[in-house]
């Protein structure tokens, strides 16, 4: 099936301008729900991301604990400590009043897989639903809505699966063959009615619909850990700034892997996520010349 590649034409006419008169949150504020008694720096590495790529206000939602150290190394986001050890059913009522404030979400980075962790994301996905909100769906999120996909329904969604969960959710392995791969992604976000980016050497994105497009930017260096938590947060960042899903998930894939190719440049494949962080507003200050 028929499929084109992101230019960088393309991503230049999707990159938000700020207004002249802007106020603090005009441009966006994003909702980050992660972290864990043992992963603390992926919801970090997300809302950093965000900020960098334009947000005015990153807040990471996640256990006490998990909130506290973050607020010990990153003080420019905002963090909700949730009353618990790992994320639970329990403790969500604590995020309705940032529900009514922020204007997009991301669910997953670094929150676990065990059995009260999903039930709470699944339930926290609903929450979302009824506030008409864009969300995100990575990492451990993705493993939640596979036996509960009806809850992406109703709002825009982007899920961003590496090959593995690509499979949880599809039931098959991914084809290394790029146009079958093409045909998975497209026929699987049909059948899920959302927008699908699958993660790999090159990203393929599809809309709810079933149109694909490709993303080439991007390098070996970004196996590194914490890469896909970064690209959480540009996709994040564009969704909060009002970019359609599907915009948001092939500009977001293209910004991501530019940095990274900055990142290779400069240092080989050293590079860690931080790395990429410190290169995305690089990366739009060079598309938008």
């Amino acid at each position: 099936m028929g499929f084109k590649y992101v230019r960088v034409s393309d991503v230049k006419g999707l990159i938000p301008r700020r207004r002249r008169d802007s106020r603090k949150g005009d441009n966006g504020r994003l909702l980050v729900l992660g972290g864990s008694s043992r992963y603390v720096g992926a919801p970090a590495l997300t809302a950093l991301a965000a900020l960098r790529t334009g947000v005015d206000l990153a807040t990471v939602a996640a256990p006490f604990e998990t909130a506290r150290i973050i607020n010990s190394f990153a003080p420019d986001l905002i963090t909700i400590k949730l009353p618990c050890e790992n994320l639970e059913p329990k403790v969500l009522r604590e995020l309705d009043p940032e529900l009514e404030r922020c204007d997009a979400v991301v669910v997953g980075p670094g929150l676990g897989t065990l059995d009260r962790t999903l039930k709470a994301i699944t339930s926290f996905l609903k929450r979302v639903r009824e506030h008409h909100l864009p969300v995100l769906v990575d990492a451990d999120g993705v493993k939640a809505v596979v036996g509960e996909p009806d809850v992406l329904e109703g709002t825009e969604v982007v899920l961003t699966p590496h090959a593995g969960e690509f499979k949880l959710l599809g039931g098959e392995e991914v084809s290394n063959d790029l146009g079958k791969r093409v045909k998975q992604v497209s026929e699987l976000a049909k059948r899920l009615g959302c927008v699908i980016l699958l993660k790999g050497w090159t990203d393929v994105i599809s809309s709810p619909q079933g149109r694909v497009i490709v993303n080439r930017t991007g390098n070996p260096g970004m196996t590194v850990g914490g890469t896909g938590d970064v690209l959480s947060g540009v996709v994040g960042a564009l969704l909060a700034q009002g970019v359609k899903a599907f915009e948001a998930a092939w500009g977001g894939a293209f910004i991501n892997g530019m940095a990274g190719d900055m990142c290779m440049r400069e240092r080989g494949y050293g590079f860690t996520a931080s790395d990429l962080i410190e290169k995305i507003p690089d990366v739009l200050r060079s598309l938008r010349r």
